[in-house]
């Protein structure tokens, strides 16, 4: 039954819970973190770790994308970022960092990052920065708004995506609409066409996270990228979801679907509220089959941004649901570092994942499959 509350009079709102107020229970049993895989699989494509990248230019670059999949996760390339429009890219990233060294407003960091998305889209660019990926031998991954799929995926397909993400801030569970044309995108049968599976998002409840299911979805992203300086769950739009319901909601909607279609499975990808590796865990343990990572992966040495971190909806050009913040500092730590450790930091910010392999031992579990069902208790 769901958990409603009084708001005011003729008002009720259902009770939900963050990653910060639920906990996981180990079991009676322990196991060595060298018996437990971290492994993850969505159609042919499998990761040692349960690790998809945020598509923004700030953690992900071409060379980034390769770094992260050699160490075992997805790296995913924003297909409408500034590696699409600029031919230097490090040139533009200078600029807003120069930028942030003169202490300027966060609304001028966020117009100099509008100003340089407003060169248009270039295909051959774009091209180039995916066969970069593809060249190296791991699995490529873009990511394109609804308003765009249409338009940049067979760019996409032809230079070698694999995966291919269609994320906004929020998709209907009504309709996608494509603003260009200002004709709705039929996400089903869109989906239909591609012989690539498609990973769409963000969803926040049951109902959606169904919807989008049903329209031949691989995996269904949950939560709108909420991390630091992120403003579309605030002031922006005053929209919110509380990530530990999210994924459970989510999770049940897989089960019912894959039920409903005799065995279709359809994942689970968390995007929101992770800032630890204890997120990560009690994310898994909500349900979720992997988390998209943003603002922890600003900490790598490697990435684009230098320690600033936003996402793509920062450049939006009337509406801006991001800041442009320092996050880490400017050398950060080796990915493989900051992924695997070791660390003498303990506060979870660093050996992201092998503190989720040392979780599932102390839990009792070998797999994420089986992680996903260890008790969880609410905080009082």
């Amino acid at each position: 039954m769901r958990d409603l509350v009084d708001i005011g009079m003729g008002r009720t709102a259902r009770r939900a819970y963050g990653l910060d107020e639920v906990e996981i229970v180990p079991s009676r049993r322990t196991r060595s973190s060298k018996d437990v895989s971290t492994a993850w699989q969505i159609d042919a494509y499998r990761f040692d770790i349960p690790l998809i990248t945020h598509p923004t230019d700030a953690i992900v670059s071409p060379a980034t994308a390769v770094a992260i999949g050699q160490q075992g996760g997805l790296g995913v390339i924003n297909a409408e970022g500034l590696w699409a429009r600029h031919a230097d890219v490090d040139k533009v990233l200078d600029r807003l960092l120069a930028a942030e060294d003169d202490d300027v407003s966060l609304s001028e960091l966020v117009g100099v990052l509008q100003e340089l998305h407003a060169a248009p889209i270039q295909v051959d660019l774009l091209s180039e920065a995916v066969r970069h990926v593809r060249d190296s031998g791991v699995t490529v991954a873009a990511r394109v708004s609804p308003q765009h799929a249409a338009e940049l995926t067979p760019a996409l397909l032809a230079a070698g995506v694999e995966l291919l993400i269609v994320q906004g801030t929020i998709i209907s569970a009504e309709h996608v609409s494509r603003e260009s044309t200002g004709e709705p995108l039929n996400l089903k049968s869109f989906i239909a066409e591609l012989d690539v599976p498609v990973i769409a998002g963000g969803v926040h409840d049951y109902r959606t996270a169904m919807h989008l299911m049903r329209t031949g979805a691989a995996g269904v992203i949950v939560g709108y990228g909420n991390s630091a300086g992120v403003t579309t769950t605030d002031s922006a739009l005053g929209i919110g979801t509380p990530m530990a319901t999210a994924i459970v909601d989510a999770a049940a909607a897989r089960r019912d679907y894959l039920d409903e279609t005799g065995g279709r499975y359809v994942h689970v990808i968390a995007d929101g509220d992770v800032y630890t590796s204890g997120d990560i865990a009690k994310s898994i343990a909500c349900g979720a089959d992997a988390v998209m990572l943003g603002a922890p992966l600003a900490a790598a040495a490697e990435s684009p941004g230098k320690g600033l971190y936003w996402t793509a909806s920062a450049a939006h050009p009337s509406l801006p649901r991001s800041g442009v913040l320092a996050v880490a500092d400017r050398d950060g730590v080796d990915l493989q570092t900051l992924l695997f450790g070791p660390t003498s930091d303990p506060d979870g910010m660093v050996n992201l994942f092998g503190a989720l392999r040392r979780a599932m031992a102390k839990a009792g579990y070998s797999d994420l499959k089986e992680f996903q069902k260890v008790g969880l208790t609410v905080r009082s």
